[in-house]
């Protein structure tokens, strides 16, 4: 990955705490991937 590593558990929590709290009141019809960029390193979305 562009990363250069593996995710863990902990690099979902900011981004679902983010999600679950009054910050993220705005935010709809949005998809949020975690992945280490591996989505614009790669340039392609999933199917």
């Amino acid at each position: 990955t562009p990363a250069a590593r593996w995710g863990t558990t902990e690099d979902l929590v900011g981004p679902a705490v983010f999600l679950a709290s009054d910050a993220s009141n705005f935010v709809n019809g949005h998809v949020l991937y975690v992945d280490g960029g591996i989505l614009a390193y790669i340039g392609k979305q999933p199917q």
